[in-house]
């Protein structure tokens, strides 16, 4: 542990092969938590949002960076529909960890109104406040899109860029408008991307990104080897900070955490069917008589292969291994499973593992 936190401030990423050939161990860069407030079959929004707290507070003292909350809408099996929201009471309930949106779905909501609340939040909580902000729809359903977004069509690119932009300006008041009268602080900005173009679109605006391997990884290596090459230094970041989400399962034994790990495939599966909002987190147990199609088993155990699940030591070289291909600064845990405190357990013990 370095300064507090789990990993290391400046991680050697590209170093790591060598080192590893050599026999040395070298630490991982510092590790966050991003959460969906899964919503398990059996059990309702309150216990779901109770037990990320309790997340966040366990996370807290193990030493992780930052827990960061998702904005997805009208899916069974996701509680986090309000960052805002969910952000602020985490920050009110933690001490120490950093607490964000990972990210606010900028075209579902109005610049100056993001800014207004992540602002309060900054006011609240001085220098513990992330304001990650993305493109996705956040849902599956065309006519949520079109609720959101009070019947206008999905946002172009340039309407989007042109969000973003008027967002920061909020931000920095550079348009003359006081976002919170007295504000001595503000939310820190990133990107959230999974492509090249929001990659280059973070490095035009000289903000932190954070890259979502748990999602696209085959995108990852070029996207920021592109986002390092164009990177503008801005009154946000004077150098490129790239973050790297990774789906993480950690359990005792690398079987242990395959059959964790098969709930969450089995709603991937029904995400791919175009079923992706039905889906429900089923426990262990029932998700292992489920069956998938050969070919939908094979393109989800080959989705499984980049991320890091397994026992503390294959976690630990999967989590090695993201963070030297992509320079990671780095790395964000999401970690689908179906009981809380098993998610709990998981963090528990890549934090050993990170620590040893």
């Amino acid at each position: 542990m370095v300064d507090g936190r789990i990993g290391q401030q400046d991680h050697p990423g590209n170093a790591l092969p060598e080192a590893r050939a050599a026999g040395a161990r070298v630490p991982l860069p510092p590790l966050s938590v991003l959460e969906l407030a899964t919503v398990e079959e059996g059990r309702g929004a309150g216990e779901s949002l109770t037990a990320v707290v309790s997340m966040a507070r366990r996370a807290a003292e193990l030493g992780f960076r930052r827990v960061w909350v998702a904005e997805h809408h009208r899916y069974r099996s996701v509680g986090s529909v309000a960052p805002p929201v969910l952000a602020a009471h985490l920050a009110a309930t933690t001490a120490g960890i950093r607490v964000g949106s990972g990210g606010v779905l900028l075209p579902h909501h109005a610049p100056l109104t993001v800014a207004e609340q992540f602002t309060t939040l900054a006011a609240l909580h001085p220098g513990r406040i992330d304001l990650g902000v993305a493109r996705g729809p956040g849902t599956s359903d065309p006519d949520t899109i079109r609720a959101l977004r009070r019947g206008a069509d999905p946002a172009t690119e340039a309407e989007y860029r042109a969000d973003l932009v008027e967002l920061l300006d909020h931000l920095a008041e550079v348009t003359g408008g006081r976002v919170l009268p007295g504000a001595a602080d503000v939310p820190t900005p990133w990107l959230l991307a999974s492509s090249v173009a929001g990659a280059e679109l973070a490095a035009e605006l000289g903000l932190p990104i954070a890259f979502a391997h748990h999602i696209r990884p085959g995108n990852a290596v070029e996207a920021l080897a592109r986002y390092r090459d164009r990177f503008r230094p801005s009154r946000w970041r004077d150098s490129p900070y790239v973050l790297v989400s990774v789906e993480t399962i950690c359990a005792a034994s690398d079987a242990e955490a395959v059959a964790l790990g098969r709930p969450a495939k089995l709603a991937m599966a029904g995400a791919l069917q175009g079923r992706g909002g039905e889906a429900m987190l089923l426990p262990p147990a029932l998700a292992e008589a489920e069956t998938l199609l050969a070919e939908l088993e094979e393109r989800l155990g080959q989705m499984s292969a980049t991320q890091a699940h397994g026992s503390p030591e294959t976690v630990y070289r999967r989590l090695a291994a993201v963070a030297a291909q992509t320079g990671a600064d780095e790395l964000m845990l999401s970690t689908p499973v179906y009981h809380p405190q098993t998610r709990v357990r998981s963090l528990e013990l890549v934090a050993a593992t990170a620590a040893g």
